[in-house]
């Protein structure tokens, strides 16, 4: 038997999820090891062998393909842990990565501070060399300038060099001279330059970005050594792959190569996950939200598409390579509970993370967190915790949460924790919007498809504010984002910058930009082992309105770019416009400007078929079969503690209605069913939760939405 692997590792746990070249699959969940990441990975490899009964060594070779998604690169930048960098630009320029855009994130907060360049001035070095804006050189590199250089960065032992420089997306010469020469004379320095991570125009979103790459280079090489040492001692000999940030999955060596390409790498699944659970239940259209230990991410599928963006920040820092539209913030079962100064009860972004964890966990936690609230509210079963593998202290965390938020709130425990819920909720649901109506998407619209342990005891709230009648919990949301590292294809995308107005386009330059990302994509795609009939491409113009200063990223069709349909693509720009920013110029006739073509390359790859398959003609049954008990548990709606059914979701295999209020518990998810919500059990294994004051008759309108 052989098993694929897909493998996420969290602020709080690693998750793993299993599956067979028969179809069976296996979930699984281990505490992460925040000091080594590769510790918690191989020990859950481990346990899954342990529980299958399968010896250990006979079981790492049974595997033939693992898929990653790391947290590293994250990390490294919110910690500011990454190498000691340096800064090779042109002169002139140095101060250009701390300038930034000269725009103030905060415009009327005088105690603003700017962000710490992740390269200090003194490491800022310049070169007199300089390419004009035709791409033709003016000044060239002079050697004995590179040689001082080279002397200060070996006496200031600088463990990382990025290279950047004017205009070198119109010609790369001087980048690639002078990085071969910091390659042969620094053998132990992780080298990077601009033209390798991101060929395009603005100037400060490439250095930022390829300063970035070099800053956490360092550390994500050392990571994923370190974890194939040990996949290599284990005598694992199938295939490793790590997702990107875009959704799609890339070898091991170029993410050593362009690290920062993984800056999203665990929540880029999530997407991809609910892409493929939404087009089994009938949409096209979904938002998936991923509640885990530490954070929250929340993200939008439109038309079977994950949203990309090429405008990302993290910690302030901007990447400017495509990524997942996702939402981060920090709000997870760890998030920690607290009072501001002006009184009021705050939910993180602290997390007390796996180690102490929250209160109730045992660890010598001492800050009350939201896993604390759901235990004293009656969501959480204190001997049932991840199938009952952690016993949860409901005593201690009552004591803490009185002594730490109660008494100085002067409410009572319940009170408080009720409040807890309720702003966390309302956090998460800020996010939410933030990815839809920020966007110009109406939240009202879209399927909610909620993952994470924690998510689907909050979803319910979180879709009444929003005003979502209807939420899905997969039946692999436990582990959503390890689900959706099988599921995702090897992706890579390619960028060249063309400046010019719709008027004035050189169609045989405009075609020869897309045959060179064509070749070069079909070449690196053929070496991955993808055949080219299983190879899609799809094209993306960074289009606005002449006199604009921000463009629109615009999918075309690729008939329209090698037919030079410019006409239709300008009808689908005026429309995408106008559901952006609410206005088009189409009537005044004012000219479009092409500042970028991108080419997707994506090598479809196949995929486990352990997925149930959607049986809609089996008949409802009682679900008092599987009744565990009843316990009291708040209700928000009514804001009081009322005695409530516990149904045991593992044993719901078949087609069940379930009305709230209720609890459906699962060995690594709980569902929490308010009053006015139904829950529908039986669809390709999912839990379909209604809100019954809108759908009274939800299941029979699913029906027809799956016809």
């Amino acid at each position: 038997m052989k098993y694929k692997l897909g493998v996420d590792i969290g602020g709080t746990f690693t998750d793993f999820f299993l599956v067979s070249d028969t179809g069976e699959s296996v979930m699984h969940k281990t505490l992460s090891t925040p000091e080594d990441s590769s510790i918690g990975f191989i020990t859950g490899i481990k346990e899954l062998a342990e529980k299958l009964s399968i010896d250990e060594n006979k079981f790492i070779q049974s595997i033939d393909t693992i898929v990653h998604g790391t947290t590293v690169a994250t990390n490294t930048l919110l910690t500011l842990q990454g190498a000691k960098t340096a800064l090779i630009t042109t002169k002139g320029l140095r101060d250009a990565l701390e300038m930034r855009r000269g725009i103030r994130e905060e415009q009327y907060n005088n105690h603003y501070q700017n962000v710490t360049p992740l390269v200090p001035r003194y490491l800022r070095i310049t070169m007199d060399e300089r390419i004009d804006a035709d791409g033709n050189v003016v000044t060239p590199i002079n050697e004995s300038e590179l040689d001082e250089i080279v002397e200060k960065l070996k006496s200031e032992n600088v463990e990382s060099v990025a290279v950047c420089f004017m205009n070198s997306y119109l010609n790369d010469t001087h980048e690639k001279k002078v990085t071969e020469y910091l390659q042969n004379q620094l053998t132990n320095v992780y080298i990077t330059a601009s033209y390798e991570v991101l060929p395009s125009i603005r100037f400060y979103e490439r250095v930022s970005t390829t300063v970035v790459n070099a800053y956490i280079g360092v550390v994500v090489d050392k990571y994923i050594a370190s974890l194939l040492g040990k996949l290599d001692t284990l005598n694992f000999k199938g295939g490793f792959s790590i997702m990107q940030s875009n959704g799609g999955v890339v070898s091991p060596e170029v993410v050593r190569k362009i690290p920062a390409v993984t800056v999203l790498s665990g929540p880029a699944a999530a997407p991809i996950a609910g892409t493929f659970y939404a087009e089994l239940l009938g949409f096209d259209n979904c938002i998936t939200m991923d509640m885990g230990g530490t954070s929250f991410d929340a993200s939008m599928v439109v038309d079977g598409q994950c949203v990309t963006s090429t405008d990302g920040d993290i910690n302030r820092y901007r990447i400017a390579l495509p990524s997942l539209d996702i939402i981060t913030i920090g709000a997870g079962g760890g998030s920690m509970g607290w009072v501001d100064s002006g009184g009021l009860l705050q939910m993180g972004p602290q997390s007390a993370g796996s180690l102490p964890g929250p209160v109730c966990y045992g660890q010598d936690g001492e800050v009350p967190a939201c896993t604390d609230a759901d235990l004293v509210l009656g969501y959480l079963d204190p001997n049932y915790f991840a199938g009952g593998k952690y016993k949860l202290n409901k005593k201690k965390a009552e004591e803490v949460l009185e002594k730490k938020l109660a008494t100085p709130l002067g409410l009572s425990v319940t009170e408080t924790a009720a409040g807890m819920y309720r702003v966390i909720n309302m956090n998460m649901a800020q996010g939410v919007r933030q990815v839809s109506v920020e966007r110009g998407y109406d939240p009202r619209e879209f399927l909610m498809i909620v993952a994470g342990g924690a998510g689907s005891i909050h979803a319910g709230e979180i879709c009444r504010e929003l005003e979502i009648s209807m939420f899905v919990v997969p039946n692999v949301a436990p582990i959503f984002c390890a689900t959706g590292m099988l599921l995702g294809d090897l992706k890579h995308d390619y960028v060249r910058s063309y400046i010019t107005r719709f008027s004035e386009i050189n169609k045989d330059y405009f075609l020869k930009l897309y045959d060179e990302m064509t070749k070069e994509s079909i070449q690196t795609l053929s070496k991955e082992g993808i055949e080219q009939e299983n190879i899609n491409l799809i094209p993306t113009l960074d289009l606005r309105y002449v006199g604009q200063y921000h463009e629109v990223p615009l999918q075309v069709e690729m008939n329209d770019v090698l037919s030079l349909n410019f006409n239709e693509i300008k009808k689908v720009f005026h429309k995408e416009h106008n559901r952006q920013f609410g206005y088009s110029l189409k009537d005044e006739g004012t000219e479009l400007e092409m500042i970028n073509v991108r080419l997707r390359a994506i090598g479809v790859t196949e995929k486990p078929n352990s997925f149930a398959k959607i049986d809609n003609s089996e008949p409802i049954l009682n679900p008092e079969f599987a009744l565990k008990s009843k316990r009291d548990a708040y209700i928000p709606e009514s804001e009081k503690v009322q005695e409530i059914p516990v149904f045991d979701g593992d044993k719901l295999t078949g087609k069940y209605t379930i009305k709230g209020p209720a609890i459906i518990e699962q060995v690594n998810t709980t569902i929490f069913l308010g009053n006015t919500y139904d829950c529908h059990t039986g669809i390709s294994g999912s839990f379909i939760v209604f809100n019954r004051e809108k759908y009274p008759n939800g299941f029979n309108l699913h029906k027809e939405k799956l016809n």
